[in-house]
């Protein structure tokens, strides 16, 4: 007779293992020595043939049966089974001679039976059993610029999945991100990522642009004027007689970069008051005065 196969050890589970643990087992083997996954692999094609004969046997009760039975003996006895024959009838391609012998026509791969898994599940199938051909599905993200500067998270759909896509902080326009695996199929996704437009920051390489309007004595006298940051509010310290359109520049508040973060540009803008209380207006108007009488 054909050498003895032991499809228990094949699976790497006992005869007292569960239905559930001989499909796990089956299913982690099978993904393991797949060969469109181990194409390097010469061995793969030998063990995955092994695997899915195995599983053949061990899913099936009636063979299940058989095999406990007689699988040490050589053979099923004529009338063995109800069938009839002392075997099964149907396609033995690619079973092994113990295979063929014992059963005598057992049939075809693993999986299709028993056990209720078809291989092509591990690994993506289209209608009419055909296996899914790789894809790679690109999309875009759109983000506002903060949480792009501090990272976030953003949920997608790709085939009826949901999946969680991390946004590394210092993220920019035309960025892509590639989700290996996980288009249909196992091709991969690519996102390209959008910075939305912000109402106070403007991104400029790795400087960040901001305006800031100046009340009237802090441009005149010069003092301290509370400006934004991306990391909060600073005191930045305005010169004495700075006029509108100047820029100062705020080190290290920009955005991260190769080197580090680069600089924030404060434009200043000088904020004339729409209305006056008649206090401030007779203040302004000796201001006036006194500039009248210098001229």
């Amino acid at each position: 007779m054909a050498d003895y196969k032991d499809y228990y050890a094949t699976l790497g589970v006992s005869k007292t293992s569960s239905d559930d643990e001989i499909k796990s087992a089956y299913r982690k083997l099978a993904k393991k020595y797949h060969p469109d996954k181990n194409k390097t692999d010469k061995s793969a094609p030998d063990k995955f043939k092994d695997i899915n004969e195995a599983y053949e046997v061990l899913s099936d009760p009636e063979k299940k049966k058989l095999y406990d039975t007689y699988g040490s003996s050589g053979g099923i006895p004529q009338g063995a089974y109800p069938g009839g024959g002392g075997g099964f009838q149907g396609d033995m391609g690619g079973m092994s001679d113990f295979f063929q012998q014992f059963f005598g026509g057992a049939g075809g791969m693993g999986g299709s039976r028993g056990g209720g898994i078809n291989i092509e599940e591990l690994f993506g199938n289209a209608q009419g059993g055909a296996r899914r051909p790789v894809q790679q599905v690109t999309g875009e993200i759109s983000i506002a610029l903060r949480e792009a500067f501090a990272g976030t998270t953003r949920a997608v759909q790709i085939d009826g999945k949901r999946l969680e896509v991390r946004i590394p902080a210092g993220t920019r326009s035309g960025q892509k991100l590639r989700l290996a695996g996980q288009a249909p199929g196992g091709g991969d996704v690519i996102l390209t990522l959008t910075l939305e437009r912000d109402p106070i920051f403007t991104l400029e390489g790795d400087d960040v642009r901001v305006s800031v309007e100046l009340p009237i004595p802090v441009a005149v006298l010069g003092g301290k004027q509370r400006v934004p940051t991306l990391t909060g509010n600073v005191d930045l310290t305005i010169p004495a007689g700075s006029s509108s359109g100047k820029t100062l520049r705020l080190k290290g508040q920009g955005w991260p970069g190769k080197a580090g973060r680069g600089d924030q540009l404060v434009k200043l803008e000088i904020g004339v008051p729409k209305s006056l209380s008649t206090e401030e207006r007779e203040l302004y108007e000796k201001l006036e005065a006194l500039r009248a009488v210098k001229v």
